[in-house]
């Protein structure tokens, strides 16, 4: 391959996505995601007969609905929505004279950060800026892509230099973005009695030994709300996506929901702060799902406003977040 005169890189890492619309194709995602120890905790001999004999064979055609009713032309949602980011930050760069090279990869699923890796040096490319998709750190997420890192080291002789962005769960130009999108939200649409921003749940032990993401979530709803001038009152905090029969953050989001609408509250407007890109748990399950638990429980109206995908101020951020990193090698 012919080598760039670019020296700089960034790669956009996001949790990954089956590569069709197909049983196979999901159980294998679900078998190397949930393979993880940093996705599930437990020990082997206890996890892997759960998985194999119980997961493996009958979630997959749950799922598969699911990923069914939001797929897109260009493959899932997360996998669309990524490339648009990588275009859109790539287009950004060159307009800014920022020499850089924007690529993407998933954490599970393709492509590999290994071969993004691998790729950029061949190109020529010695300094790597890795962004994480996941504003909240934790352990279940943005430390998985450390371990592919570690792993990268150990098996490559000539090793580029790389830097990960840990986390933006306050950035200032994070929090702008999310209240500007629920602003032009409200714009075009009644505002809800309630604000629910609804982050992807970890856990509790996770939290009990010291991730921070609970925190952070915190933390950046809290800005948010700062940042539209709320009162405590209008808007409330839940943890969605929980797997399994262990304590998880709360308040859920499904049972938030329902209990909002059968104490009275009629309108209900959810973002999804933890997440940089539409995917199933948020046009599956939030849009279709928990707006269906919502109603059933006698709530009017639910709004989701969408994640931050390639708006303008989105891409800003990323290369808010990145560019500065590259003066520090």
């Amino acid at each position: 391959m012919p080598t760039s005169s670019i020296k700089n890189a960034v790669i956009l890492m996001n949790l990954g996505t089956p590569e069709a619309p197909t049983i196979s194709a999901v159980r294998d995602f679900l078998r190397e995601f949930l393979h993880d120890h940093r996705v599930v905790e437990l020990t082997r001999w206890i996890w892997c007969p759960i998985l194999h004999g119980i997961i493996l064979p009958f979630r997959p055609k749950k799922a598969l609905a699911a990923y069914k009713s939001v797929w897109m032309e260009g493959g899932s949602p997360l996998k669309v929505i990524t490339q648009q980011q990588v275009e859109a930050l790539q287009i950004f760069f060159n307009q800014h004279d920022q020499p850089a090279l924007v690529v993407h990869a998933m954490t599970y699923g393709q492509p590999k950060l290994s071969e993004q890796v691998h790729s950029l040096v061949a190109q020529g490319v010695e300094r790597i800026i890795v962004l994480p998709l996941y504003p909240q750190y934790s352990a279940t997420t943005t430390a998985a892509i450390y371990d592919q890192y570690a792993n990268i080291i150990k098996t490559t002789r000539n090793i580029p230099e790389i830097m990960i962005c840990k986390s933006y769960c306050d950035h200032p130009a994070y929090i702008q973005a999310l209240a500007a999108s629920i602003r032009e939200h409200w714009a075009t649409n009644p505002k809800a009695e309630k604000l629910l921003f609804s982050f992807h749940g970890i856990p509790q032990r996770c939290v009990d030994q010291g991730d921070p993401y609970y925190q952070q979530s915190l933390e950046t709803a809290a800005a948010t709300a700062r940042a539209l001038n709320l009162d405590e009152k209008e808007w409330v905090v839940s943890f969605q996506s929980r797997l399994g029969k262990a304590r998880w953050l709360q308040p859920y989001t499904d049972k938030l929901l329902i209990q909002l609408a059968t104490e009275g509250t009629t309108s209900v407007d959810v973002i999804c702060p933890a997440f940089a890109a539409d995917c199933i748990e948020t046009l599956e399950e939030i849009q279709q799902e928990n707006r269906h638990l919502f109603e059933a429980a006698g709530g009017k109206t639910f709004s989701y406003i969408p994640c931050l995908n390639s708006r303008d101020d989105h891409i800003a951020l990323m290369a808010n977040l990145t560019t500065p990193l590259f003066k520090k090698f």
